[in-house]
């Protein structure tokens, strides 16, 4: 059932108002503050205040460092001075304003733009606007002279926002104006806090001869854009003359003006009826009705009437109240249908017809990508301002993945804030010492500053940078002593630390006093090692006749300290003593290195034809790939015919073994839901997380691993590929995977995506749900999972669906919740099948049900507990 709450003054203080209400808002409060006007394009040191609405703009100057100023040529026709100047954007791809507010409070936030022909092109431009690491909205405009606007309601996490204009190669990109207004909190409330609101339609009903009037501040304290709108077979009601324009407000808020005026039906019997067409059937809206009675009843008259959306009870009766702003609302986003139409039809004992005064419609739009961790952005903010980096270093450093800054690398698990991983600075003309803000990122794994000319001491903050793995300094002008600290690591081989062509860089004390012999020590260094040379090459070379030639053609694989000799993998697993598992690229054997951490050794077969190419995929790609839910690779042997991958040793196997029938311990539903986001985790950081992305193809249970702690990590690598272009582009291969969770499609086509993924992915949920194999072997026949779920599912059977085992101890909503995502996984259209973005986001409210049940017992205390969560303390739940 839809939810609705009624927003309204509460009731014990409505007399004492009442008694005051010659000093209330005869005219809304013209305060600023919490205002921020920015006049994009407008000279540094100017300013004003506008003519219509008051509001005091300034220059956007200070709040970007990129693009030009440029002044309309006719801007003395302009209806507003605000259209006077643009800013554009002729270089760079994205170029971002950073705008300091207030972290944790809700933002109206408007940008606006208005092409007028500026550039003299007649062309007005097609670009993206961002809001941080998430697309806001495309910009485009159907003709030279019309204002688009773009409008949504946020609640910054950061105490910044950058708002980034993208160039996509259909004109330079420009802005207008952007404004930001500051919301009460209680208000314009969603389920998610990854959710905004974008401004759908804001209409306030006046059906007369004059439609279309704009309002806004000073009318709005909260400056929305109000427009008139009249309906279809309705009539006006009007304020009367006594009125004095006094209006009780509730949090919302809306505009007395507005709500001075309401529409009516013409036939008192007939219902008031709005309607709006959805853009996509699966977007979600948030409805806002605002009423106020305009006119003062008879004793004998009565105004009562019943809300519905598409035919479903939404809230009544509802009775508006004189001269008070009531709000009603969806708790719940609207979703599934192509036409909302909204009925307010008059209860039997009524004796007016139905009134309303407002609407407003937003959209969902969803932010699920989370922002760089601040700590991070500072750090490179300021190593790009001490350096004066030449690269377009603009917006979030990880996010949107496709912009990236150059150089960088990050970890994004959908779960924590990114993190930056990696700087590469080489050959960037840096000059100076190194720069102290480096130490503040704390999970830089690889850093990059040679071929520079940074001088004075390495310095010993770098010794903090415990994640770091990779440190290459060389050619610089450094001089004095390495730290300490980082040749120990060095050692160890847990830093490989580079200080080639760096010859004021001691790495001993005692290097500085035998500085004078060092030409002569360089001379019979010079002979010795090419003695050497010469030597090896011989043995190189006749070892090079006595090796296979397919050994020959193999390649390497690098970096040597992941390298295992064979007699360290002969100590490692005593001797291929303990078998755990067998797969096409060979036997799995449990082991243990010198430090007592267990490994599973995974020994390529001989006679594996494919083996070696698998193996040598495998390797590389996860090498450069890490993240919680993924299999982590500790090492490789790749020694003349030896061949052996070392992982961390998984204690719980995996999810396949977990499921069979003769498996007494059974896993838990809860315990299913939260495999089933660490797997869609994993997969995501696989389509989304890396760069280029990566498509598994080869998804199954048997390929995820359970960890001590039960956690899920995707392994098996050897078959996976990369996109080399675009992430949505298709690569043609030849077919690969399991029967039971390929994707037809590749089997039709050959034609390879991730979309591909997401079809394994859902059927691991239905396996996951149901505890069937994807494949059955019955009365002599192979029956598909889908064949048998997808009728009981139709049927509404969910009890049947779930595996018997769990012995009905599941949660039903949450079981509907991830069927309805498997569903949509298996999609026979593979552009239906939503991104793992989406999947992860989808299951993870999915786990949110199943954790809101268990706490609280059954769906009812789900409803009321999501209710409660949204409704303020003056609120009225509906009836």
């Amino acid at each position: 059932m839809m939810q609705t709450i009624m927003i309204r003054m509460s009731l014990h203080f409505l007399s004492a108002l009442l008694g005051v209400l010659t000093i209330l808002v005869l005219i809304q409060a013209q305060d600023q503050s919490g205002f921020i006007s920015l006049d994009c394009g407008l000279p540094e040191d100017v300013s004003y205040s506008a003519l219509k609405t008051g509001i005091n703009y300034i220059s956007d100057s200070k709040f970007i460092d990129t693009g030009v100023s440029k002044r309309l040529g006719n801007s003395e026709k302009l209806s507003e001075k605000l259209l006077e100047y643009v800013r554009s954007f002729p270089s760079g791809v994205r170029n971002c304003y950073r705008i300091n507010v207030t972290s944790g409070t809700k933002y109206l936030i408007r940008a606006s733009f208005y092409y007028g022909n500026y550039d003299n092109l007649n062309q007005p431009p097609q670009f993206d606007l961002h809001l941080g690491a998430n697309l806001w909205d495309t910009v485009k405009f159907t003709n030279l002279s019309v204002i688009k606007t773009s409008e949504m309601i946020y609640t910054p996490s950061l105490d910044y926002i950058q708002l980034c204009l993208v160039n996509t190669g259909k004109g330079t990109p420009f802005i207008s104006a952007i404004e930001l207004r500051t919301l009460n909190n209680d208000t314009y409330v969603t389920r998610s806090a990854e959710s905004v609101l974008l401004e759908f339609l804001r209409l306030g009903l006046s059906p007369n001869s004059i439609t279309n009037l704009e309002y806004r501040y000073k009318d709005d304290v909260y400056d929305r854009l109000w427009f008139t709108f009249q309906p279809h077979a309705m009539k006006q009601l009007s304020a009367s003359p006594n009125n004095d324009g006094l209006l009780l407000e509730n949090n919302y808020k809306p505009p007395a003006i507005v709500m001075s005026t309401a529409a009516t039906p013409v036939n008192v019997s007939a219902p008031l009826e709005l309607e709006w067409e959805a853009d996509n059937v699966n977007d979600q809206y948030y409805l806002y009705l605002h009423f106020n009675e305009v006119e003062e009843l008879a004793a004998n008259e009565t105004r009562a009437f019943n809300i519905t959306i598409n035919g479903e009870f939404l809230y009544g009766p509802m009775t508006p109240r004189y001269r008070s702003a009531d709000t009603i609302l969806t708790t719940t986003p609207l979703t599934g249908a192509a036409r909302y139409q909204v009925s307010l039809s008059k209860t039997k004992n009524s004796t007016l017809p139905p009134i309303l005064n407002a609407i407003e419609v937003y959209k969902v739009k969803d932010f699920s990508q989370s922002e760089t961790q601040q700590d991070d952005v500072d750090a490179i903010k300021n190593i790009k301002n001490a350096y004066g980096v030449a690269r377009n270093w603009q917006g979030d450093p990880c996010g949107p993945l496709k912009y990236m800054w150059e150089g960088l690398n990050c970890s994004i698990d959908g779960y924590d804030p990114p993190r930056i991983t990696s700087l590469n600075l080489s050959s960037s003309g840096l000059i100076g010492q190194i720069e102290s803000s480096i130490s503040k990122l704390t999970m830089l794994q690889y850093l990059d500053l040679s071929n520079n000319s940074l001088n004075g001491p390495l310095p010993d903050f770098l010794i903090q940078l415990h994640s770091l793995k990779v440190l290459n300094v060389g050619k610089n002008k450094l001089t004095g002593l390495v730290p300490s600290g980082l040749l120990e690591r060095s050692k160890t081989k847990s830093l490989s630390l580079s200080v080639d062509d760096t010859s004021g860089l001691c790495t001993t004390k005692s290097c500085r006093k035998k500085s004078s012999h060092v030409p002569l020590i360089a001379s019979i260094s010079a002979i010795i090692v090419a003695i050497l040379l010469i030597s090896l090459g011989f043995w190189i070379f006749r070892r090079h006749k006595v090796t296979s030639t397919n050994s020959t053609k193999r390649g390497s694989l690098i970096p040597k300290q992941h390298a295992f000799s064979y007699t360290e993998i002969l100590n490692i697993t005593d001797n291929f003593k303990t078998i755990i598992g067998e797969g096409g690229f060979g036997e799995v054997y449990f082991g243990t290195l010198q430090n007592q951490t267990q490994v599973a050794v995974k020994r390529l077969s001989p006679s594996s034809v494919q083996g070696y190419k698998e193996f040598q995929s495998e390797a590389q790609l996860l090498m450069i790939v890490h993240h919680r839910n993924l299999i982590p690779l500790i090492g490789y042997c790749d020694e003349d015919e030896i061949k052996a991958l070392i992982y961390k040793y998984m204690a719980n196997g995996n999810l396949h073994q977990h499921l069979l029938v003769e498996n007494t311990n059974i896993l838990k539903w809860n315990e299913r839901l939260n495999i089933a986001v660490d797997a869609a985790n994993g997969l995501d950081y696989l389509h989304n997380g890396c760069k280029p992305p990566i498509i598994h193809r080869d998804l199954k249970p048997s390929n995820i691993l359970l960890d001590e702690n039960m956690h899920a990590k995707i392994a098996d690598f050897g078959i996976s590929r990369s996109f080399v272009n675009d992430i949505d582009s298709h690569i043609s291969t030849c077919p690969a995977g399991t029967f039971g969770y390929v994707d037809p499609e590749v089997q039709r086509t050959g034609n390879t995506n991730k979309k591909n993924d997401v079809y394994s992915f859902g059927i691991v949920l239905f396996v996951l749900i149901t505890g069937r194999q994807a494949i059955v072997r019955t009365g002599g026949e192979n029956i598909n999972i889908l064949e048998w779920v997808i009728p009981i599912i139709e049927s509404g059977d969910i009890q049947n669906v779930v595996d018997p085992k769990l012995e009905g101890e599941f949660s039903i909503n949450a079981a509907w919740k991830i069927v309805e995502i498997a569903m949509s996984c298996i999609s026979p259209n593979a552009v239906e099948r939503p991104d793992m973005n989406l999947i992860l986001a989808e299951l993870k409210e999915c786990l949110s049900l199943d954790m809101v049940q268990r706490n609280y017992g059954n769906a009812g205390a789900i409803d009321e507990f999501v209710s409660l969560a949204t409704v303020s303390e003056t609120a009225l739940l509906a009836r």
